[in-house]
């Protein structure tokens, strides 16, 4: 392992931290940075996020996808924890918290506010930092492209419905441009770099290679973009460390239990621990560019809708990296690779 592997939560740490100074002592800079972006997707971390995800792709092999398809429990799980359960749980937790636990401390606009922008962000399953947790975890990089790319899909039709019911309203804007703008940058694009690369290197063995070295950059990439995403918050986490806790509260438990469910799941049928890290780590995470560009639209810039999506950010990341950790230190007990 390279010294940035081995010693990964330390730099996400400074990360954060160096993230958090920079969006207090230069807003210019931040700001400058916060407004480079199309359909509500930010340029600079779309470029960091690219980075991190085409050497990843190179592993894919795009003639191994008809052998995932053989292997239907990882996915499935996946399917279920996204689509049957994370949404649901996420919408309960938070009445549990904003409605009771914290009602003491929240108004009840503040409580209902929050708890719109936690639906949001647990009905958007993640499109591009799964292959960065996938990659972390030695994860199968055909059947994860297979899993993110089949959620894709069912996001396109399942998102406004589960979301319009569990906000009672009838009508959700989904912004399509975000939604179709992160698939191509975050899947598509790496995915075409990615065969290409893989046509040039030709044999096993130079891809292994190429990867190698690329690792390394893939981890700068993370390190830099969770200091891009606390400094674009870091005035409002500085202004606001009470409010934010308490939102952090059910995206934290939502996480582990999420995970735990998944993770078990595959360990109760078997499933390969190549698969079965990914696909838990995918019910875990959240396609937060989508949560916040529906919080926005809906609710405003202001909003505490907004805010709540923007607080799934800042958490995401640390618990992702814990969660990799667990994946990893845990992989004894599951069965070898796919056959």
């Amino acid at each position: 392992m390279s010294i940035f592997e081995r010693f990964l939560t330390l730099w996400v740490a400074l990360a954060m931290v160096a993230g958090i100074v920079l969006g207090n002592l230069l807003p210019g800079l931040v700001g400058a940075v916060a407004a480079a972006q199309v359909a509500s997707v930010n340029l600079v971390v779309a470029v960091l996020i690219w980075a991190m995800v085409y050497p990843m792709m190179v592993g894919v092999e795009l003639s191994a996808l008809k052998n995932a398809l053989r292997q239907p429990r990882g996915l499935a799980i996946t399917l279920a924890m996204n689509w049957l359960i994370k949404p649901f749980s996420m919408a309960a937790l938070a009445v549990v918290f904003f409605n009771h636990v914290f009602a003491a401390w929240l108004t009840p606009a503040q409580s209902a506010q929050y708890t719109a922008g936690l639906i949001l962000l647990a009905a958007a399953p993640c499109t591009a930092m799964v292959f960065v947790w996938s990659h972390l975890t030695r994860g199968d990089e055909s059947y994860t492209l297979l899993q993110v790319s089949v959620n894709d899909v069912v996001m396109v039709f399942a998102y406004a419905p589960i979301v319009a019911f569990l906000l009672g309203v009838t009508q959700i804007a989904v912004p399509w441009q975000t939604l179709l703008l992160s698939v191509v940058l975050f899947v598509l694009l790496p995915l075409l770099a990615g065969a290409w690369t893989r046509r040039r290197l030709a044999s096993p063995e130079r891809i292994a290679a190429f990867q190698g070295h690329a690792k390394a950059w893939s981890v700068v990439g993370l390190i830099v973009t969770v200091m891009i995403l606390f400094g674009l918050q870091g005035q409002e986490i500085v202004a606001h460390p009470a409010v934010i806790v308490l939102i952090a509260v059910p995206i934290l438990i939502q996480s582990y239990g999420i995970f735990a469910i998944g993770y078990g799941a595959a360990f109760a049928l078997k499933v390969p621990h190549k698969i079965a890290a990914p696909c838990a780590l995918i019910g875990t995470s959240n396609f937060f560019e989508l949560a916040v560009a529906v919080a926005i639209s809906l609710f405003g810039l202001s909003s505490g809708a907004a805010l709540a999506t923007v607080v799934g950010v800042l958490v995401e990341v640390p618990v992702m990296l814990s969660l990799v950790a667990v994946a990893n230190r845990t992989r004894a007990h599951f069965p070898g690779p796919m056959a």
